[in-house]
């Protein structure tokens, strides 16, 4: 059995943070004088700071001028590297130093529409409540942009939708029954439950492809032979509610997603049967961003509420038959 090698990490030039500091902070005040006071430092000592980098690199990183210092070629090269560098660094320090605290720092979510507005009110509540040094971020879009924003590490965590088994590493929050969302007075959805052919020839407004919910739709229909062409194709979920009041059209959502309106009666909803159409909130973490301990708190606080939700009737939990 071949022994564990440890890693073999060559740092030399980069190993003085402290340097690389002067650096950051003269690069982006153009001063030397600015620098030291900003860091509370003199000047002379940062001239011997950025001598010692300049000679270790070999290369000149700033160029003077009259009205003080810019970045040369190799220095505006070197800059955005270094500033991830020291961003990493301080995050590390942060999160070595908050060990024993509570979660603090910025989580920002990704989400979609439709889930966005019953989950992040109570989230916002809960998180001020228990993490007052936690803080969110939302970004709304697209189930392709979400997955992107996840796979670049924009965001510290995901809600999706899926309508098949999870990918691996993320969790099952809650089952959701699709409806076939109708005008008030609608013949079709006035009733409890839909089978899935009376979807035929409906005219519908849709997300436009590729889209989760458009390609599992368009599956079923193949299955059943039936045709789901929608009239108007939109990715907007208020522009698919209003024009289905307004313009007397058809769409299929979560019943989360019209809550209010079909409370108000300003929109009608018939559960999808026959076959039932469901899909999965999953949520996925980032590896790779974030403050850990508060990524970890969110994260509970969301399975609490989508637990507490599904009492109320929005969906099912995950676990439930």
């Amino acid at each position: 059995m071949q022994a564990a090698k440890a890693s073999d990490f060559k740092i030399d030039i980069a190993a003085d943070l402290h340097k690389w500091r002067a650096f950051v902070a003269i690069g982006e005040l153009g001063s030397l004088t600015r620098a030291a006071l900003f860091l509370d430092s003199n000047q002379s000592l940062l001239s011997r700071q950025l001598n010692a980098l300049e000679r270790e690199c070999g290369a000149r990183l700033f160029n003077r001028t009259g009205r003080g210092v810019e970045l040369s070629e190799t220095g505006t090269r070197l800059f955005p590297q270094v500033k991830a560098l020291l961003a990493d660094a301080e995050r590390l320090e942060s999160e070595i130093r908050g060990e024993a605290r509570e979660p603090s720092g910025r989580v920002t979510l990704g989400l979609l529409p439709s889930i966005s507005l019953p989950l992040v009110g109570r989230l916002y509540v809960e998180t001020s409540k228990r993490y007052p040094a936690v803080s969110l971020k939302v970004l709304e879009g697209s189930s392709g942009q979400v997955e992107e924003w996840l796979a670049d590490a924009r965001v510290d965590i995901a809600i999706l939708y899926r309508y098949g088994p999870l990918p691996e590493m993320e969790q099952s929050l809650a089952v959701v029954d699709s409806y076939l969302i109708g005008p008030p007075g609608d013949k079709p959805t006035a009733v409890a439950e839909v089978a899935f052919d009376r979807l035929n020839e409906l005219p519908f407004i849709l997300p436009s492809a590729p889209n989760g919910l458009r390609t599992a739709l368009d599956a079923i229909a193949r299955q059943r032979r039936i045709t789901l062409a929608p009239v108007i194709e939109a990715d907007s979920l208020p522009l698919q509610k209003g024009l289905v009041a307004t313009e007397r059209l058809y769409t299929v959502l979560p019943i989360h997603a019209v809550w209010s309106e079909v409370a108000d009666k300003r929109l009608q909803a018939a559960r999808i049967f026959d076959p039932p159409f469901q899909r999965t909130i999953s949520m996925a973490t980032s590896k790779s961003k974030g403050p850990a301990r508060a990524v970890s708190a969110v994260g509970a606080l969301i399975v609490e509420i989508v637990e507490d939700m599904a009492g109320a009737g929005m969906w099912r939990p995950s676990d439930a038959p």
